[in-house]
């Protein structure tokens, strides 16, 4: 017997051990490896939210014990937040991780604490251990770069001082170079939200993550009336600039961070028209977002005075309603694009695909 043929049955032996070993090295290198196991099927199903003020409730009251200054955390999670409106058919538990202030670092992986709590992506990971996370909802970004707070207090201050230009002057050119800043940062804490499900045993297929953009608070159909501290101290060639501009621009911007890493989203630039804060006498259901808002108890006492004004100009209770219902009809679609805009009878309607692409076009 010649001596290849005598060796044949052993390497008829290494090459079947081979193979498995060989298949293992390839998925790992394209980034396919075999997934952690996931929950238990029987395990709750659960909606989490994750983000900022405009997702944690600020401005609705009703806050979760704890966050509501108590040992220096403002996170503001509103039991009635719009996470909490999205009425799905199945039962569901919703789960608010959104904090007060956050930006897009605090919503990621990270080791430093905002208002005392660790990032929303770690305490997530929790989360999906213990539930079936079908859906992770994320509105981010506003306080990156963009600055909405700041941005609103400097239209304020363009009011109160009598500037012969408003605060639009300034920002028309600098808005746009802000929300690009911004684009990587979200999209870096949506990787840091994937590689925290596929970790914790998910594939990207089996849950929707979704990131919603922003509505304006105020528009220029503030009425004259309430144009001051009484209500809303804004131009209303300012309120122009935002209504018309800045909430699509910042839309635009999330949109593509979202497309990064394959997320489906939801437009909001145009869901407050109409039922802005100051757009009727009295706050009433027709208006989806606080007005100035000062909690004068909270002047009495230094650790919570610099929090006083801290809920205006939110979405207020009708408005996470309003918000929170049309969440919960895009979810129920396969849509990648939806967009939520005022309808005739007075609610937001859910309008997806093209004719939400081209809503995004502003």
């Amino acid at each position: 017997m010649r001596a290849r043929d005598r060796f044949r049955p052993l390497r008829l032996v290494l090459f079947t051990l081979a193979v498995p070993v060989i298949g293992a090295s390839v998925l790992v290198a394209d980034g396919r490896g075999p997934l952690t196991p996931g929950p238990p099927a029987e395990a709750p199903h659960a909606v989490v939210a994750l983000g900022d003020s405009s997702m944690s409730g600020e401005g609705v009251g009703d806050y979760e014990p704890g966050t509501d200054g108590e040992g220096g955390n403002w996170c503001h999670r509103s039991n009635r937040a719009l996470v909490h409106h999205t009425a799905l058919t199945k039962p569901i538990t919703t789960i608010n991780l959104a904090c007060s202030g956050a930006v897009a670092r605090d919503v990621g992986l990270t080791d430093t604490a905002h208002h005392t709590e660790r990032s929303q992506a770690q305490r997530l990971a929790e989360v999906a251990r213990r539930f079936r996370v079908t859906t992770v909802v994320v509105q981010m970004g506003a306080n990156d770069d963009p600055g909405f707070a700041r941005t609103v207090t400097d239209c304020a201050g363009a009011w109160l001082l009598g500037r012969a230009a408003g605060c639009a002057a300034n920002l028309t050119e600098d808005w746009p170079k802000r929300v690009e800043r911004m684009v990587p940062k979200v999209g870096k804490a949506l990787s840091d939200i994937r590689a925290v499900m596929r970790k914790a045993g998910y594939q990207d297929s089996a849950y929707s993550l979704v990131v919603q953009s922003y509505a304006a608070p105020v528009g220029p159909n503030v009425m004259s009336s309430l144009q001051s501290l009484a209500g809303c101290p804004f131009r209303v060639e300012d309120l122009q600039w935002v209504r018309t501009k800045a909430v699509y621009q910042l839309a635009d911007g999330l949109r593509r961070a979202a497309d990064s890493v394959g997320a489906r989203f939801l437009d909001l630039a145009e869901a407050g028209v109409g039922h802005e804060a100051c757009t009727s006498v009295a706050e009433g259901k027709s208006e989806w977002f606080t007005r100035l808002t000062v909690n004068w108890g909270d002047l009495r006492h230094d650790d919570r005075a610099r929090h006083a004004m801290q809920e205006s100009f939110h979405p207020n209770g009708n408005g996470h309603e309003q918000i929170g219902r049309c969440l919960g009809r895009f979810l129920r679609t396969p849509e990648r694009i939806g967009a939520c805009v005022p309808s005739p009878t007075g609610d937001l309607d859910l309008v997806t695909g093209e004719a939400a692409l081209k809503r995004a076009s502003g």
